[in-house]
C-alpha cells in the first residue's frame, strides 16, 4: 500500500441516487478531513445534458440533505466544487468517450480510480470503451458496486469482461458493508481477545443469528428490485459476508488476501440446501399491506411502480449449516426483510450453558451468555451476562445483565466514518482487505443459486406478511423447532 497521491475519481452513474445520496457526501466528509489527496479531481458523468454548474447546484443541495449539519459549511464545500468537473457521457456510445480521454490527457500521471456507478450490465462496454480510448493506465482502479450479476452465470460473465481490461489487482468489489465500523470490529473482537478467540466454535456456541431488518419498502425501486427480490439483492452479498466474517477461520494476518482466502473457504463449507430440505430451513415472504403505528403501508404489489401481481420476495429466513470442525452441529439463523417491525442490522452469538448449573432451576433458561454485534441503525457491542440481583436476600438469584459498549457514547469526540467514506478511502490508499474478490461472489452464487433453482417449483411457497410486523409467521417455524426465538422479538 503506497502514499496516497493525485488521483482522477471518475464517477460513471454521476446523476443517480448512490452517487448523490451516498459517494459525493462521502468525498464531502474525507474534504472535509484533508483525506483527498491534493490535486486530485472527481470527474463526474452521466448521460443528460447538464451545465457544470446545473451538476453542482444538484451536488450542493443532496449534500445539504446527506452531510450531518455540524460539518456542513461553505469552506469546504468550496473546495470539494474546485474538484468537481461534469462531463455529459452516453456509457454505451463511443463518440462520448473522447470527451473523458482529454479530460485525463490534462493530467496523464494522475492516479485513476473509475467508479462503476451503474447497472452491471454496463461494466463490460464501459470497460471496453475505456480500454480503445486508452483511459486504462496500468496502477488505475475499477470499483464494482453490487449486485454483480443475478445468478453464478451472469457473475462470472460481467466479471470475465472487466477482466479483460483490469487485472485482480485493480478490482474493487463494493460491499459497503464492509466499511461499517462493527463489521471491522468483529475482526478485533474475535482475534485480540483470548476470551471470545478460544470459545469461538461449536464447543461453546449454540447457534448464532444475523438479521438484516428494513423497515423501508422499495423506495421507488419497484421494477429493479421486482427482477433481483430479497436473495439477490440482500443474502448473497451482504448476509453471507456477514456470515463469512462471523465464522471464517483466523488469517494469517490482515493482509487482503489471507482474510479473502479464509472466506472463500468457508463459503465453499456451506451445506448445500436441498429442495426437501427446504421445506424445514428456508422461508420465502412478500409483505402485505399493513402498518407501523403511525401510517397505513401499502402492500408490494401495491407500490409505486408496481406491475402486476408479481411473486417477487422481499423477505427470506434461512437456517444454514457449515461443514467443518469448528461449526459443526451449530446452526446459523439468517433472515433479511422489507417493511418489517424496525430498521435493525445485528449479528447475536449465543453461548452454550454451564453443563452443570446450581442456581435456581426455574432460572436455567438465564443462564446462557450472548454477544450482540448491532450494524445500524446504531454501531456498538454488548455482552449479556448473569449476575446476582442486588439485595440482602440469602438466596443468589441472577438476573441478565448487560455490558454495553456504543461507540457513539464510548467515543465521544471521535466521529465514526460513514461506510462509503471509508471504502473510498481505501480505494484511494490501494487496500482491497473491504472488497470482495472474484471467487467470493462466485462461491456465494453457487450456494444461493442452488436454493433459488427450486422456487419455480410447485411446492414454492411466498407467505405473506403485514407491513410493519416481523415478517411471516412461517420464520417463526425455522428456529423455534430448534427451541429458541428471534432475538429481536423476545
Amino acid at each position: 500500500m503506497k502514499t496516497p497521491t493525485a488521483t482522477d475519481i471518475i464517477i460513471f452513474g454521476a446523476l443517480g441516487d448512490l452517487s448523490l445520496r451516498k459517494l459525493i457526501p462521502s468525498l464531502y466528509d474525507l474534504e472535509k478531513d484533508n483525506l483527498l489527496p491534493e490535486g486530485s479531481r472527481i470527474i463526474c458523468l452521466a448521460r443528460q445534458r447538464m451545465k457544470n454548474a446545473d451538476y453542482l447546484n444538484k451536488a450542493h443541495q443532496n449534500l445539504e440533505v446527506h452531510v450531518e449539519p455540524e460539518r456542513f459549511e461553505a469552506q469546504t464545500l468550496n473546495r470539494l466544487s474546485d474538484r468537481i468537473s461534469y462531463i455529459e457521457l452516453d456509457f454505451l456510445n463511443a463518440e462520448h468517450y473522447p470527451k473523458l480521454a482529454k479530460a485525463l490527457e490534462d493530467k496523464p500521471h494522475q492516479q485513476r480510480i473509475f467508479y462503476y456507478a451503474t447497472a452491471a450490465e454496463f461494466f463490460g462496454s464501459i470497460s471496453e470503451q475505456l480500454n480503445t480510448h486508452q483511459c486504462i493506465t496500468k496502477d488505475c482502479r475499477v470499483v464494482l458496486e453490487k449486485p454483480l450479476g443475478f445468478d453464478r452465470e451472469s457473475s462470472t460473465a460481467i466479471n470475465f469482461q472487466v477482466a479483460q481490461h483490469f487485472n485482480e489487482a485493480q478490482i474493487y468489489r463494493i460491499d459497503h458493508y464492509l466499511g461499517k465500523e462493527t463489521v471491522q470490529n468483529l475482526l478485533a473482537l474475535r482475534f485480540a481477545n483470548p476470551i471470545f478467540g478460544t470459545q469461538w466454535s461449536e464447543s461453546s456456541i449454540s447457534h448464532v443469528e444475523i438479521t438484516i431488518a428494513e423497515c423501508v419498502g422499495i423506495e421507488g425501486r419497484w421494477s429493479y428490485f421486482d427482477k433481483a427480490g430479497q436473495m439477490r439483492d440482500m443474502v448473497q452479498n451482504h448476509l453471507l459476508q456477514l456470515l463469512s466474517l462471523v465464522a471464517m477461520d483466523p488469517p494469517d494476518d490482515l493482509s487482503a488476501d489471507s482474510i479473502r482466502d479464509q472466506k472463500v473457504k468457508l463459503l465453499k463449507q456451506l451445506k448445500p440446501i436441498t429442495q426437501e430440505m427446504q421445506k424445514h430451513t428456508v422461508v420465502c415472504g412478500q409483505y402485505a399491506s399493513g402498518n407501523n403505528d403511525v401510517e397505513l403501508l401499502p402492500g408490494y404489489n401495491n407500490e409505486e411502480g408496481a406491475e402486476g401481481n408479481s411473486q417477487t420476495e422481499t423477505y427470506v429466513a434461512i437456517r444454514a449449516e457449515i461443514s467443518n470442525w469448528r461449526w459443526a452441529g451449530v446452526p446459523f439463523y439468517l433472515r433479511a426483510g422489507k417493511r418489517l417491525a424496525r430498521k435493525k442490522t445485528q449479528i447475536t452469538v449465543h453461548f452454550k450453558q454451564q453443563p452443570h448449573f446450581i442456581f435456581d432451576p426455574e432460572q436455567r433458561h438465564l443462564a446462557s451468555n450472548k454477544l450482540v454485534l448491532s450494524l445500524q441503525p446504531n454501531e456498538g457491542v454488548s455482552l449479556q451476562v448473569q449476575t446476582k440481583s442486588p439485595g440482602i436476600n440469602n438466596d443468589i438469584q441472577i438476573q441478565p445483565t448487560v455490558l454495553d459498549l456504543n461507540f457513539n457514547k464510548e467515543f465521544k469526540g471521535i466521529r465514526t466514518p460513514h461506510a462509503y467514506e471509508r471504502l473510498l478511502l481505501e480505494i484511494i490508499k490501494g487496500n482491497q482487505y473491504l472488497f470482495v474478490r472474484r471467487d467470493e461472489i462466485e462461491h456465494a452464487w453457487t450456494w444461493c443459486d442452488n436454493i433459488m433453482q427450486h422456487w419455480q417449483s410447485p411446492e414454492h411457497v411466498l407467505h405473506k406478511y403485514p407491513a410493519g410486523s416481523w415478517g411471516p409467521s412461517e420464520a417463526e417455524f425455522i428456529i423455534r423447532k430448534d427451541g429458541r426465538q428471534w432475538s429481536l422479538e423476545d
